[in-house]
């Protein structure tokens, strides 16, 4: 991608009304824009950003047997009316949208009302069980403050998964599944050594379930840190609801010592029972015929979520630090030339070519009319893990300048070294 085709700019004044790290650096860096309150639209870097986010979850689902599929965003009134939730009293969230000859629908938050009915239509016998169905998907929630940027709006992609099982000993070894599954998301992203499994309310049918927070300065969040299950390598936590009894134990090891972090919720996992499976009568029949309500567990993850949390998680006084996984591109890189007939110029479209052969994503910053500081400061900003500066100096020396975004020392490599490098 060549920078001086890309339509959006980067910017360096402060964002207005951006009351958050995510929303100031996105915004500045020329990856998302404010349409409203709590509603953004990702743009050409930060798709890639949020695209690679989703490809990573969407990998880690197929690998515990998700099977994809993509559910409408307007649902009708009868369905959530079904399970008491059409009462704003009851979901306050949700959007009732008004519809031609006096109808009403909602626009979904979450779609375990869409989703039973659904697969109501094809499950009959124990043997069409256990499955499980995801998708990624943008959701609506009527926040009455939207804040945070990309990490709480009105307007927000998720990744929402749906299991079905004949028992409850059936749920409980595939959400252990789908925990791993989990803890392989965040180590992909990254976030592994931040990333606390938070123990929350469990409801009517299991006594717990189960957040993902992760740590960051200014999170929304206060959770507990079992300090017993920390020193024994493991990263758990209870929220604030499960913290507040008193004489709380670590539901891990029975330590009862705590410290208190700050945190932003990126998943959660729930253990549903028959909650929404009851209302549609949604059964099965066992080998003998006898007929029995299906168990059900839900496992999200806010995509666009993450990529606000990451964001604030791998930020600096110069900007954003993506990690490689997940980058918008491997590599900058950036010809100091005058003009594009100069060699730097062309080495610089040479290593490009290259990246491209190998199929490695990188951006060119061929904006020779622009100063070489703003355009050392972008490449800080955009956050692309490698900077690879080409110009006279560099080459007399024997090649390319390369310099990790996290790192403060530039070194020198021939230009086959910096492909081997990124490969």
């Amino acid at each position: 991608m060549l920078l001086s085709q890309l339509f959006t700019r980067t910017s360096k004044d402060a964002v207005a009304d951006a009351q958050s790290i995510n929303a100031a650096l996105l915004t500045r860096a020329g990856f998302i824009s404010k349409s409203m309150a709590g509603v953004y639209s990702f743009l050409p870097l930060g798709l890639r950003v949020l695209r690679k986010i989703e490809q990573i979850i969407r990998e880690e689902m197929n690998v515990v047997g998700g099977q994809e599929i993509l559910m409408s965003a307007l649902s009708p009134k009868e369905y959530w009316e079904k399970t008491g939730r059409w009462d704003k009293k009851v979901f306050e969230s949700l959007f009732h949208v008004p519809a031609a000859n006096e109808q009403e629908y909602a626009l979904n938050p979450t779609h375990e009302e869409i989703v039973v009915p659904l697969v109501q239509q094809f499950i009959r016998s124990y043997r069409d069980l256990p499955f499980a169905c995801y998708q990624i998907q943008t959701k609506f929630r009527n926040e009455l403050r939207a804040k945070s940027g990309i990490l709480r709006g009105r307007e927000f992609l998720m990744k929402d998964l749906y299991s079905f099982h004949r028992d409850a000993a059936c749920l409980d070894r595939y959400y252990e599944k789908v925990q791993g599954a989990y803890d392989r998301v965040f180590e992909r992203l990254g976030l592994s050594g931040r990333t606390y499994l938070t123990y929350a309310s469990g409801g009517s049918f299991s006594p717990y379930s189960h957040e993902y927070q992760v740590l960051l300065p200014q999170g929304e969040d206060a959770i507990f840190i079992s300090e017993e299950a920390e020193k024994q390598g493991r990263r758990i936590a209870v929220n604030r609801e499960i913290y507040e009894p008193k004489k709380t134990k670590c539901p891990v090891t029975g330590g009862t010592a705590f410290r208190e972090a700050r945190a932003s919720e990126a998943a959660n996992i729930f253990k549903l029972g028959t909650k929404f499976s009851d209302p549609f009568r949604l059964t099965y029949a066992d080998e003998k015929g006898a007929v029995h309500t299906i168990v059900m567990g839900c496992y999200g993850i806010g995509v666009s979520r993450l990529m606000g949390i990451i964001a604030e998680a791998f930020s600096d006084k110069r900007g954003l630090a993506w990690p490689v996984s997940i980058a918008p591109a491997r590599v900058i890189i950036i010809p100091l030339a005058k003009e594009q007939k100069e060699e730097s110029f062309r080495i610089a479209q040479e290593l490009a070519a290259q990246c491209g052969e190998k199929g490695i994503d990188c951006l060119l910053d061929d904006r020779i009319d622009a100063s070489t500081g703003s355009r050392l400061a972008d490449a800080d900003l955009l956050g692309v893990p490698l900077r690879a500066v080409i110009s006279p100096k560099s080459l007399q020396a024997g090649g390319v300048e390369v310099k990790e975004r996290t790192n403060e020392t530039a070194t020198v490599r021939p230009v086959r070294e910096v492909i081997a490098l990124l490969s």
